[in-house]
């Protein structure tokens, strides 16, 4: 799929908003417990895959997969890693902890990126990633206020994420300079790690059918198709842009989770999280300026 820049924005957007209904979900499940609920939604999103990738890709889609490429194996472990951690955190945190958490993505895929591609970094980039440290920054202080230990080991886990994601990316950008490689299938494999990692734990169910079928959406809506549009989008974005127009998923989950479960945020993480959306709109719009001179 050919992608302008504008056009690749625009897919990355709609990714956050898809991926950041996870935390309203998770709050509706009647018994499921935090592996099992990884477990459903892993499960879901690779079997789902199995769907999409013949319709997509054609019914031996598996012969055109290196499996013998590192590159495919390095992405779908930090897919496997990430998938995981995240609704472990959830589970066990608010989701606004966890979504603070995950914003430092942009710093460390931007250190990463900078390590292993010698690709440098626009200034309006860094500009953006120095304003989304401050917002991030400033909703860290209220996030641990409290300092409950469920807090502190929800947001633990949940900072595997960000570490994973800014190798993966940065993986995913090195692999287009060279002989063009279809990642999508690490989504695949990310999600098969996660559902083997997690079922010896999730023994014996407890979910309902209730929260199977949201599970479902979840491995459909919130991984399956946004994962797989990230990983188009990442073909014509930088690493840094990728991770930082993520950083919407904060915005977006912070709200659905406030209007629809009744998660009401502090005055620091409105604050915050409104600059860390200046600061994407900021770097947004200069690079669609740039682009279009």
């Amino acid at each position: 799929m050919k992608l302008s820049h504008g056009k690749a924005i625009g897919l990355m957007v709609l990714c956050p908003l898809l991926w950041s209904t996870a935390g309203v979900v998770t709050k509706q499940l009647d018994s499921a417990q935090s592996f099992e609920v990884t477990f459903w939604r892993s499960f879901f999103t690779a079997a789902l895959l199995l769907v999409l990738l013949p319709l997509t890709r054609g019914q031996r889609w598996y012969k055109a997969v290196p499996w013998t490429n590192p590159a495919l194996w390095i992405s779908g472990v930090c897919w496997g890693i990430m998938f995981t951690a995240f609704m472990l955190a959830m589970v066990l945190t608010t989701v606004a902890n966890t979504l603070v958490t995950l914003s430092i993505g942009p710093l460390l895929t931007a250190l990463v990126s900078r390590l292993v591609t010698k690709q440098p970094l626009p200034t309006r980039t860094w500009i953006a990633i120095g304003l989304a440290a401050l917002g991030i920054g400033y909703m860290f202080g209220s996030q641990f206020a409290i300092g409950q230990p469920n807090d502190i080991v929800g947001c633990s886990i949940a900072l595997l994420v960000p570490i994973c994601a800014s190798i993966m990316w940065t993986n995913s950008q090195r692999q287009q300079a060279g002989a063009a490689l279809d990642l999508i299938p690490c989504v695949f494999i990310g999600a098969c790690l996660s559902s083997l990692m997690t079922l010896p734990l999730s023994l014996p169910f407890q979910a309902t059918s209730h929260d199977v079928g949201w599970l479902a959406f979840l491995g459909l809506f919130q991984l399956a198709i946004p994962c797989s549009l990230a990983v188009i989008a990442a073909k014509v974005l930088k690493a840094a842009e990728v991770s930082l127009l993520a950083l919407l998923e904060i915005v977006f989950g912070i709200t659905w989770a406030w209007v629809f479960v009744g998660e009401t945020p502090s005055h620091q993480v409105l604050t915050g999280g409104a600059l860390v959306l200046v600061a994407l709109l900021g770097n947004v719009l200069f690079g669609l300026k740039n682009e279009s001179n």
